[in-house]
């Protein structure tokens, strides 16, 4: 049986024997964009009950019918890593939502910081392009993209057992420098805005007793940038990469 070549983000239970519904956005990408058909093949899943099987039962121009045929990955979840993150320009924002998707990110949380330029997000884009990455690059679990919060108001309540990588401009050209004895232990990573913290925020974040303030390296990066970095530089040495 011949494997299927396109994957599709679903939000419908799969198991054998499922019928799945497309709606018109979906039935235009199959049928119209990848030229599928009957009896053509779709890998599906919906971020909780890992990879499907299913085969094109109807290809319409405005809608379609999937059967789910069999299991073919399981549910393969992230570290438990989030990524904190000051909101950029539209399309710099889309790219670290994508490249945190695509590099493990459990959760992606957009903070406001002091200096952040951007008020407001649209979610359910961000959403849609996290799906999408998820979608690219053969994963089987899609981080949420949380509202909009203030930084100041996030770190009142937080939790004691998460530890957190704050990357400081600051510290440009030190050493990195993780805790390779917390792995496995909860963290979230926190990128400042283009402008970088304020005084204020730096002072209360290496403040924190499970806060680790680090560098990405000897020059500046900017917020984009970083987001990859830091990422790869976490999941390199406290995430799944280890056991890759």
């Amino acid at each position: 049986m011949s494997a299927a070549k396109i994957r599709l983000y679903v939000d419908h239970p799969l198991g054998a024997g499922q019928t799945v519904l497309l709606d018109r956005d979906q039935a235009n990408y199959l049928f119209n964009v990848m030229r599928l058909g009957e009896g053509d093949r779709v890998a599906l899943f919906n971020g909780r009950e890992g990879e499907w099987r299913a085969t094109v039962r109807e290809a319409g121009k405005k809608r379609g019918t999937l059967d789910v045929d069999e299991q073919t990955a399981p549910l393969r979840e992230p570290p438990d890593i989030s990524l904190l993150f000051a909101p950029i320009k539209k399309t710099r924002t889309d790219f670290i939502v994508e490249k945190a998707a695509e590099l493990g990110a459990a959760r992606i949380l957009p903070v406001q910081t002091e200096f952040t330029n951007a008020e407001r997000i649209r979610r359910e884009r961000l959403q849609a392009h996290a799906i999408e990455a998820a979608e690219q690059c053969g994963a089987t679990f899609v981080p949420e993209v949380a509202p909009l919060e203030r930084l100041d108001r996030l770190l009142e309540t937080w939790p004691d057992d998460r530890h957190l990588m704050f990357c400081d401009e600051g510290l440009a050209g030190s050493p990195a420098g993780l805790p390779r004895e917390l792995r496995g232990a909860p963290w979230a990573i926190l990128i400042g805005p283009e402008g970088g913290f304020s005084e204020t925020e730096r002072a209360r974040l290496h403040s924190m007793r499970n806060a680790h303030p680090v560098s990405l390296g000897p020059r500046i990066l900017r917020a984009d940038t970083a987001a990859v970095a830091a990422l790869t530089l976490w999941q390199r040495e406290l995430g799944d990469w280890t056991d890759a």
